[in-house]
């Protein structure tokens, strides 16, 4: 990392945009602090991906994993909606929240179509696209040529491009760069580990800022991704927008550093930090879902006959944790005198919350467990 240079500064009249230099050639490491973040970053990740062969039922638990890294990576672009109010259908969201909550569920449709794509289309431009052609659309920025890359000059804060925190490269390059972050990304004869390579991978996109709007919260599904195909994880399981949401200065000092200083090294430690961190966190999560799928287990065999009832709203639950009379009578095939029964039952053992504080439409929310993601 020693004789590495991110790129030049191009004047272009009454602004200058940052030309990275191409990521797709050989790489040394030589950093032991770095290969030792490495190594932990590596078997956390083992450790993280173990969960997802081991535990019952994975997919349910990843579903709220998603929610929470839509909420988070949208977080970091200004929206405000917490993990609640992305689980509610659009007719109980406020008005003027709508638009947050549409940005959201456009995330995790986003991501699981992605992860769906990744077994006919490899990590590529083409995914990329079709990936951000989800993300907005119906939403502000829909008419930010969803699933193209821009034909047009872009900036990074700044009320104009003449006082921008950052220009990224001229438009006409674009294709160009892309071409080269596609290659270096598949390109095994590098030698470079995958951790290294997606964080880097990262790093390019955010500087080549390809789209007209979306590219942080692209960026931040690419890791992901990348980490499927590339089969270091086999179910979608580690998401970093939490961390960068918590670390969101050191996030952008970092990027910056890279480009102004030259400094790769240290956000590639930032990075693997992330990793480390974020797995961590995810596997006492799973741990916690463990913990308290055998609590409820135990509560809900004071139920007696209701039990098997019981049992079908809380394996919905574990997927979805927000549901009301209708949806429950659908899981049980139970009249709606004998759900309402159920339900305050479930809410005696605590169990269920109601959410609403209404008398009619009433919503009851898992609370114990959506705090684990919290």
């Amino acid at each position: 990392m020693k004789n590495f240079k991110a790129g030049q500064y191009i004047n272009q009249g009454t602004y200058k945009s940052f030309q990275p230099n191409i990521i797709n050639r050989k790489w040394h490491i030589g950093n032991m602090e770095l290969i030792n973040l490495l190594s932990q970053a590596d078997r956390q990740l083992g450790r993280l991906d173990m969960y997802s062969e081991y535990i019952p039922n994975i997919d349910l638990f990843i579903s709220m994993h998603v929610l929470k890294e839509a909420s988070q990576s949208n977080k970091i672009e200004g929206t405000k909606t917490n993990i609640e109010e992305a689980l509610l259908d659009k007719e109980y969201v406020n008005e003027e929240k709508k638009d947050d909550w549409e940005e959201v569920q456009n995330y995790i449709l986003a991501l699981n179509t992605a992860v769906t794509y990744l077994e006919k289309l490899p990590f590529s431009s083409r995914l990329i696209k079709e990936t951000h052609k989800i993300l907005l659309r119906g939403v502000r920025g829909k008419h930010k040529l969803p699933g193209e890359f821009r034909k047009s000059q872009n900036w990074i804060g700044g009320a104009s491009i003449n006082d921008a925190a950052f220009v990224p490269p001229s438009h006409i390059t674009v294709n160009e760069y892309m071409g080269d972050l596609e290659k270096f990304a598949h390109n095994d004869e590098l030698n470079l580990p995958y951790l290294l390579k997606i964080a880097l991978i990262h790093y390019q996109f955010e500087t080549i800022h390809p789209f007209l709007d979306g590219n942080g919260r692209v960026g931040r599904l690419m890791i992901t991704l990348y980490l499927v195909e590339k089969g270091l994880l086999k179910k979608p399981v580690l998401y970093l927008s939490d961390f960068f949401e918590k670390n969101k200065t050191l996030y952008y000092d970092n990027l910056t550093n890279v480009r102004e200083k030259d400094d790769l090294t240290q956000w590639f430690k930032f990075f693997l930090v992330g990793v480390i961190e974020t797995a961590q966190n995810s596997i006492k999560t799973f741990d916690s879902i463990l913990k308290l799928q055998k609590e409820v287990d135990i509560k809900i065999q004071k139920l007696g006959n209701r039990s098997n009832n019981a049992q079908a709203i809380i394996n919905y639950l574990f997927q979805r944790p927000v549901l009301n009379a209708q949806k429950a009578k659908e899981l049980t095939n139970m009249s709606l005198p004998s759900i309402y029964t159920l339900i305050a039952k479930l809410e005696e053992l605590n169990i269920i919350k109601e959410i609403t504080g209404g008398k009619r439409d009433r919503l009851y929310l898992f609370k114990e467990y959506t705090k684990l993601f919290e």
